[in-house]
């Protein structure tokens, strides 16, 4: 992956040593553009108003969680880029919250305490292979498929769902 000299990054976070922690890792990868927002409003506010790349949210802040900020940049008719890679931060690790945040829309996941590596390779992924967004009742967001499916039976489609367009035509 090349410099990230032209990637301008979100940090949401009410944390402010976490916030400075990711923004040291940030510009050790190259990023020159790193915005702050202490809560989800503010966060949105700031999409509307500025050209944002990437989206690094905490999952745990006071008026709205991460959560609910994900759900509303994909959901929110007034959502300014409803594809944006969001990058979920937690020291939460548990299942049910990796779920959630995938189903509310999370491009990646990424545990506290998190690593300059960790950081690195989620960023890698969103930059080198974005994932196909599907609309399809109950959920927008990056496909949440990851691994290559090898299945040969019957019922195997014939073209992945990318090529037939046939999740992105479902309605919400």
């Amino acid at each position: 992956m090349a410099s990230l000299k032209n990637v301008n990054f979100l940090l949401v976070d009410d944390n402010h040593h976490m916030v400075v922690i990711i923004k040291t890792i940030l510009r050790g990868f190259g990023a020159q553009k790193v915005i702050e927002a202490r809560d989800a409003p503010e966060a949105f506010d700031t999409l509307k108003t500025n050209p944002i790349d990437i989206i690094i949210c905490d999952y745990q802040m006071p008026v709205l969680d991460g959560i609910e900020f994900v759900q509303m940049v994909r959901n929110s008719t007034d959502s300014p880029n409803r594809h944006i890679p969001i990058i979920m931060l937690t020291a939460h690790s548990e299942r049910t919250r990796v779920i959630s945040a995938r189903d509310a829309g999370a491009t990646e996941f990424c545990t506290k305490p998190v690593t300059a590596t960790e950081l690195y390779k989620k960023v890698r992924e969103i930059i080198n292979s974005p994932r196909p967004f599907i609309k399809a009742p109950g959920y927008f967001g990056p496909d949440r498929r990851r691994r290559i499916d090898s299945y040969n039976g019957e019922d195997r489609r014939q073209s992945p769902p990318e090529e037939t367009g046939e999740w992105r035509d479902l309605q919400v």
